[in-house]
């Protein structure tokens, strides 16, 4: 379809301003004119400067957690400054506001850790600094290597290698998704998924709007791939069930053959010494599987790692 010039765009994608949620907002805009056949100027990027890029001197869960991402495009979304919103679903509460919806999941891409400053997790030297603020990435380095230190690590992908490079840790850990992204594939090494389990909703972006908006969620919903917003809806009902939050170390894989879904799960404490692991599969759609695995996770869990969930499971004995 083609357009006057300088038109008022059909639609307006609010975004976080940092360099990956730009990356994104653009994929989510390209699949978009795609799509519907419109130019470009049809879809109008609004960026927003987060409260999380803000803050970069300490850890998220200390300061707000995951909302410090999303809390200004909330906003922006009821007020009507913008029309939908472009997250990085690995961002995102698990709990969101009544009046938004997730009215697509663009296709997932790499969920994959990638080890900086390393070959392998073997090849990390001894007593080696690991530069991370993500309690997940901490706990599973510690339970695999308890002989390195955790250093607080944070900020965007190019202030992270730029710490790196200053010798702020030996070693840090990014997502693959991210890195392919901003075109740097191929730095790193990707750790194998079936060991290094990754984050819940890992390379997934999303996109959410107001409820009862219609028109835009119907606009929306013509890139959702279905079979990866089933994954991230399955991880994201894990994390509901487990009652996991920014202190939280739970690590999950799932995958899908036809209409069944296989959720591998891991829930660590904070120093990595305690791991507890579990795997079911279950029909697409079933909602009360993933809940199934969080009670299972928080049955076999001592007393300390569950003072880390909230969830109905963690009254377990």
């Amino acid at each position: 379809m083609n357009r006057p010039n300088n038109p008022a765009p059909l639609l307006r994608l609010g975004t976080r301003q940092s360099p990956l949620a730009m990356a994104q907002a653009h994929e989510a805009r390209s699949r978009l004119c795609a799509a519907h056949g419109w130019d470009e100027s049809a879809v109008a990027l609004v960026p927003v400067r987060a409260s999380g890029d803000r803050i970069t001197d300490r850890p998220l869960a200390d300061i707000g957690g995951k909302a410090l991402w999303t809390k200004e495009l909330d906003a922006w979304l009821d007020e009507g400054h913008i029309d939908a919103a472009v997250h990085s679903m690995k961002d995102v509460e698990t709990v969101r506001p009544a009046n938004l919806t997730i009215a697509a999941i663009l296709p997932r891409a790499d969920v994959r850790d990638v080890l900086i400053g390393a070959a392998g997790i073997a090849a990390i030297p001894q007593g080696a600094r690991i530069g991370t603020s993500a309690p997940r990435r901490a706990a599973q380095m510690l339970h695999h290597r308890p002989d390195c230190e955790i250093v607080t690590f944070r900020g965007n992908v190019a202030t992270r290698l730029a710490k790196l490079a200053a010798g702020e840790a030996d070693v840090t850990l990014l997502a693959a998704a991210g890195l392919d992204r901003l075109g740097r594939t191929g730095t790193g090494t990707a750790l194998d998924a079936e060991e290094w389990l990754p984050a819940p909703a890992q390379g997934a972006i999303g996109i959410e709007c107001r409820a009862g908006d219609d028109r835009v969620c119907g606009l929306v919903a013509a890139i959702d791939h279905a079979p990866s917003h089933s994954a991230v809806i399955a991880e994201r009902a894990l994390l509901a069930a487990l009652g996991g939050n920014c202190h939280s170390p739970i690590a999950v894989l799932t995958t899908m053959q036809g209409e069944v879904v296989t959720m591998r799960a891991a829930i660590y404490s904070p120093d990595g010494t305690e791991r507890i692991e579990a795997a079911a599969d279950f029909a697409l759609g079933d909602t009360g599987g993933p809940a199934r695995i969080a009670q299972d996770l928080l049955s076999r869990a001592s007393a300390g790692v569950r003072a880390y969930f909230s969830g109905l499971a963690s009254a377990v004995d």
